[in-house]
């Protein structure tokens, strides 16, 4: 052991009371009002440009699709402008300086509910592409101005938005503060369990829970089976839908699917403890495609990977996808690992409890990627104005919140976010400012890109889907 790290080891901890008066402190740096502070900056970027730059490190026939799926809605455009809203936090202005391990594209749309290793089903942040260490508020400010964003899709008035906000920040401060006195041993257990969501949430909620939950338990790799395959000449075969699904011949990089399968796995191998590897070496390829996954993601390079083991009712599929810098990385320390689908899986182990066993990462042709299982036991709210009861807004995004509290937790000094966000209602009052601010933000940007695409700037696809 080196001297400096025995001597971290050997060194005299602050005490919790101590980290929350280090907490309040920093209130005299930057006023809690100040962060409902929002203006726009007089040299922003052009937001289409913004996007315009990502396109070019992208699949070019597919960023018409991600212009489609952004173009749908105000809410879908903030889903995938996280690299615009990172420029906008960073040009306006300060933050407490408390760092965590910040998720990056934090919405309302990237929680849902999830299969542990024990197969039991919690509540958390689902999606890690942007992850890397940075301030707590932006990802609290994306939250929120998600919330105003997504309520206005889905119908709510402004009284319920508002609503929305306080709750969650309302959460956030609380939470935070609970969190700040668990033992660390019991805060890196901590998770948001199926009947911890429903003990928590009213009684007219619980039902609609209950069957989010239950249809996540159903989707199962049989279940995929059903709905991603098709039996041809007696095997089953990935089914194609194009240009959402399609079998290649050859990897984007030009090499051979059979070539660039084994150099995939020569390096995702490398990533996987030995009780891992063990387990995925019984299972047998089956079949490979290209998939498009999510708003933002659009364009990256994304495969499908069919496996599987004792017989045709033992399947496993693995998503194999590309990992870009983070959306951060510009107005931030860069990332300390040199493999961007590293940066993604260390990231997420460090915020998520209950990590997918089969998480991993690796390098083809210079690209970096990191790999999960595709809908294992996952599922979440459908953020459909027909499907959604939009006046349980406040409780579901109370609960984001709550996951988004153990996150932070985990990975910052929940004391000291503690100290800072304190008891009062004022962190809540001045983040809804924000959240309108911003929303507001987003529309006039939304705007930008449908006149994109009517001058002809931008190419979208006629199919969003």
């Amino acid at each position: 052991m080196s001297p400096q790290l025995l001597s971290h080891f050997k060194s005299k901890q602050k005490s919790i009371e101590e980290r929350i008066a280090a907490g309040k402190e920093l209130r005299k740096r930057f006023h809690r009002v100040n962060q409902g502070d929002y203006k726009t900056n007089p040299k922003r970027t052009d937001p289409v440009s913004i996007l315009e730059a990502q396109g070019e490190t992208r699949l070019p026939d597919l960023v018409p699709i991600r212009y489609a799926r952004m173009l749908t809605s105000p809410f879908a455009f903030l889903r995938g402008a996280a690299a615009i809203m990172a420029e906008d936090l960073k040009a306006n202005g300060e933050t407490s300086g408390i760092q965590v391990q910040a998720c990056g594209d934090m919405h309302v749309a990237n929680f849902g509910v999830f299969a542990s290793a024990e197969r039991n089903l919690i509540f958390g942040i689902n999606d890690f592409d942007e992850t890397l260490p940075g301030p707590w508020e932006w990802d609290l400010k994306r939250l929120v101005a998600s919330i105003v964003a997504s309520g206005r899709f889905l119908g709510a008035d402004k009284d319920l938005c508002r609503d929305a906000v306080v709750a969650a920040v309302g959460t956030y401060r609380k939470k935070m503060k609970e969190f700040a006195y668990k033992g660390y041993m019991e805060l890196w257990y901590s998770t948001i369990k199926g009947k911890d969501i429903m003990k928590t949430l009213p009684a007219e909620v619980r039902k609609g829970a209950a069957k989010i939950m239950s249809k996540a338990k159903e989707r199962t790799h049989m279940q995929v089976l059903g709905k991603l395959t098709d039996i041809v000449d007696d095997k089953f075969r990935l089914k194609e839908n194009a240009p959402f699904i399609v079998r290649e011949t050859h990897s984007q990089a030009g090499l051979p699917i059979e070539e660039a399968v084994g150099l995939f796995l020569d390096s995702y191998f490398l990533s996987l403890t030995d009780d891992r590897k063990a387990l995925l070496q019984n299972y047998r390829i089956i079949d490979v495609a290209r998939k498009v996954v999510g708003v933002g993601s659009v364009g990256t390079r994304c495969w499908i990977i069919f496996l599987t083991g004792n017989n045709s009712n033992d399947p496993l599929f693995l998503q194999v996808k590309e990992a870009q810098p983070s959306v951060l990385e510009p107005f931030v320390s860069p990332s300390s690992y040199t493999n961007h689908g590293q940066r993604v899986v260390a990231g997420q182990r460090l915020i998520q409890a209950a990590p997918d066993i089969f998480l991993g990462w690796g390098e083809i042709s210079g690209i970096h990627f990191y790999v999960r299982q595709l809908r294992d036991m996952k599922g979440g709210v459908e953020f459909d104005p027909e499907k959604v009861s939009v006046k349980n807004l406040p409780d579901y995004c109370s609960l984001c919140a709550w996951a988004l509290a153990l996150s932070h937790a985990k990975s910052g000094d929940a004391a000291m976010i503690a100290g800072y966000v304190g008891n009062s209602e004022a962190l809540d009052e001045s983040l809804a400012r924000f959240a309108f601010a911003y929303a507001d933000q987003t529309e006039r940007d939304y705007d930008a890109l449908v006149a994109a695409a009517k001058s002809g700037r931008i190419k979208v696809a006629k199919a969003a889907a």
